[in-house]
């Protein structure tokens, strides 16, 4: 199977999306579905995976800029029938080495798949760095079961 990526904002599936951060991944529980059609609209950029026959979405992330120089990506996920194909690493490199952000300082939080970032320069911050932890955020209205 052959995948295209691209970086249109107005190729993306929002229902896509929108069933894999209520469904599939565990950092998006508190977004409704308002929410997260604002995240993908007001992104500084998104990167697309898409089935190059049939054109179906098939992964996706999005980043957060200053567009000068730093940048928080966010979002990244690929769809469990299309994993180990590379996608997840292609989806990082199109959007930090291959975008406008290649020279940005760029930032991260996950609780998985650190191998894959640390691949692309990503590492546990030296004494430079605080962060403001959020507070823990209840599931999203949207999200709960019915």
């Amino acid at each position: 199977m052959n995948y295209v990526l691209d970086d249109d904002v107005d190729r993306i599936d929002l229902d896509m999306v929108w069933r894999a951060m209520s469904t599939s991944v565990y950092w998006a529980k508190w977004r409704g579905r308002d929410d997260v059609e604002s995240q993908v609209r007001s992104a500084w950029r998104v990167v697309g995976v898409y089935v190059e026959e049939t054109g179906e979405q098939v992964g996706y992330a999005r980043a957060v800029s200053d567009g000068l120089g730093f940048a928080y990506l966010a979002d990244v996920f690929v769809d469990p029938a299309h994993r180990g194909h590379g996608l997840g690493k292609r989806i990082v490199s199109r959007m930090i080495d291959e975008g406008p952000g290649a020279h940005f300082r760029w930032t991260l939080f996950t609780s998985d798949a650190h191998g894959l970032y640390e691949q692309f320069g990503f590492r546990t911050p030296d004494q430079t760095a605080l962060v403001r932890m959020a507070p823990e955020l209840p599931d999203h209205p949207d999200q709960l079961p019915r």
